[in-house]
């Protein structure tokens, strides 16, 4: 039989073809086929039988789940708050369902899934536990002078993380950032730290699409959070608007509860101001992507790696990001797009102006971008690396 050491971990593999329980932990349900549908099929496909847990499933997303051979469970998730009695409520809850589901391999994503999960399941003596950190999100960005609140969440969220990480015999990440960072906090130990890359994006599902010329249409699809530079995103298309009327601005993406988020009546002021357009959350980006000249996102949130931005590269679309942990993995700076620093809305506009005034660049830096995703964000390649780490790659 074949076997391979797990990075990091000294587990071996299991034998190659036995089917083993797996539970994915999400930390909402809207986004599970998108962002993991791929490593979904994958598991099924090998005879692996997959738990998806999440806190608020819809019929249809439940439906979607079951239709690609996964089980949909339930548990419950106070995803923003900080309630600790909630948190507590969650633990218990997911060791209950650990002890009756007796998964082989757990495998959460996100802050809260990866802390309550990854301890519910050391207390449930499930063999295997592998955490994904996704990014480091709110709890990990710097401020010129955070509030005590804000100081005393991060070094509450960093005692956890560094208790739950313990108790895991891999942690996965998708930046070099992250790992780096986590390793010199002391929070995750180096020696079971792995990088496997970005989520990746179906290759085939996301086709290159004629970029648009006329008018010139930047993009920006994220929750919104002004972490996300959602208000940069604005700034910037106020001074083009200016300078430029024809061009045209798409913003994706729903309200948000996260202490960052924008309110509908700040977003409402930019579409009645006609700086932009707003679509709201949509089930499926690609026919705006389609309408799209360049995708921009000015993020200063911790990403892992944005899986916006793969999917914008894979439609063969030129990116303008910033130069940040996570956003800097999708962009050679002047190959496939531009990098720009954090918060800085003259860059940005300085960036918009390059393809406004070498509209060529759209085309050339787009076909760049479906190369790069090519290389870098092909979930299949991807999937393969996270299996491994699991002890499960075919």
């Amino acid at each position: 039989m074949k076997t391979r050491s797990l990075p990091a971990t000294g587990l071996t593999d299991l034998p190659v073809g036995a089917s083993q329980r797996i539970a994915l932990i999400s930390p909402y349900a809207h986004t599970i086929m998108l962002f993991r549908g791929a490593l979904i099929r994958d598991l099924t496909s090998q005879g692996h039988t997959v738990y998806v847990l999440a806190p608020d499933y819809t019929p249809a997303i439940r439906e979607a789940v079951s239709a690609v051979g996964a089980i949909p469970l339930d548990y419950p998730l106070d995803r923003t708050g900080s309630n600790p009695l909630r948190d507590v409520h969650t633990l218990m809850s997911l060791w209950r369902i650990f002890r009756r589901l007796r998964p082989d391999i757990i495998l959460p994503y996100n802050i809260k899934p990866v802390i309550y999960g990854s301890l519910a399941a050391w207390l449930a003596r499930v063999p295997r536990r592998i955490a994904w950190i996704t990014g480091l999100g709110y709890t990990f960005m710097e401020t010129e002078s955070p509030s005590f609140r804000r100081r005393a969440l991060q070094q509450l969220a960093q005692r956890l993380y560094r208790i739950a990480l313990n108790t895991c015999h891999a942690v996965c990440f998708q930046n070099a950032d992250d790992q780096q960072e986590m390793i010199a906090r002391h929070i995750a130990p180096a020696e079971k730290t792995a990088l496997v890359g970005a989520s990746g994006v179906d290759l085939a599902e996301w086709q290159p699409a004629p970029p648009v010329m006329n008018p010139i249409t930047f993009t920006l699809a994220a929750r919104l959070l002004r972490e996300k530079g959602v208000v940069e995103f604005a700034e910037a298309a106020r001074v083009i608007k200016q300078r430029h009327p024809n061009i045209r601005f798409l913003l994706l993406g729903g309200l948000d509860t996260n202490p960052g988020a924008l309110t509908e009546a700040e977003v409402q002021q930019w579409v009645q101001a006609g700086i932009l357009e707003w679509h709201g959350h949509v089930p499926d980006v690609r026919p705006y992507f389609e309408q799209t000249s360049v995708y921009v996102l000015p993020s200063y949130y911790r990403e892992g790696v944005p899986r916006s931005t793969q999917e914008a590269m894979a439609m063969a679309r030129p990116i303008i990001t910033t130069n940040a942990p996570g956003c800097r993995e999708t962009v050679i700076d002047g190959v496939n797009g531009y990098l720009v620093p954090p918060r800085d809305v003259a860059a940005l506009v300085q960036a918009m102006e390059r393809f406004i005034g070498q509209p060529e660049l759209i085309h050339t830096m787009g076909q760049a971008s479906r190369k790069l995703a090519e290389e870098r964000f092909d979930a299949r390649k991807i999937n393969q690396r996270l299996l491994e780490v699991m002890g499960i790659a075919p």
